[in-house]
């Protein structure tokens, strides 16, 4: 890791328009795995908190995280689209949510589709397959962001 990272569980997000996929990583950040999927509220008011980000801001404290890792949907061809804005919009809220803690955004180009890949080849297809297919695009997330920073160095 490079001499600016900090030891501690960061927690990796994968925000859906339905769901969100949740990772962590241990404190030596080395190895990225599945913690849950979160159901989207589309339903509370604006000045409210939305149920999914209380419910990320429960599980940072639960596991100690220092740190959260959201996945940015960026086109093959390095550009943001609709989705991306839906993404820097939920951050901004998120990060208001998650103050003190830092929220940063990390480039996720084809994990869910990476993350479908992977498991489907453990045999893992249909209703069982997209009831985690969130987590394990979560787990492509922090990984691919927790080796970058392994490359840093």
């Amino acid at each position: 890791m490079t001499p600016r990272f900090a030891r501690g569980v960061r927690l990796g997000v994968d925000v859906g328009q339905v769901r969100v996929g949740v990772a962590k990583c241990d404190p030596d950040g080395i190895l990225a795995s599945p913690v849950a999927t979160v159901a989207r509220d589309q339903q509370s008011g604006e000045d409210a908190i939305p149920a999914d980000m209380a419910e990320l801001a429960r599980l940072a404290d639960e596991h100690e995280a220092v740190e959260v890792v959201v996945g940015l949907p960026v086109a093959l061809n390095g550009r943001e689209g609709v989705a991306a804005g839906h993404v820097r919009t939920y951050v901004q809220k998120l990060a208001e949510v998650l103050t003190p803690r830092p929220v940063v955004l990390s480039d996720e180009r084809m994990s869910t589709v990476v993350a479908s890949r992977r498991l489907s080849e453990r045999g893992v297809r249909g209703r069982r397959q997209r009831a985690v297919v969130d987590q394990a695009a979560a787990v492509e997330i922090l990984q691919g962001w927790l080796d970058a920073q392994r490359r840093q160095t």
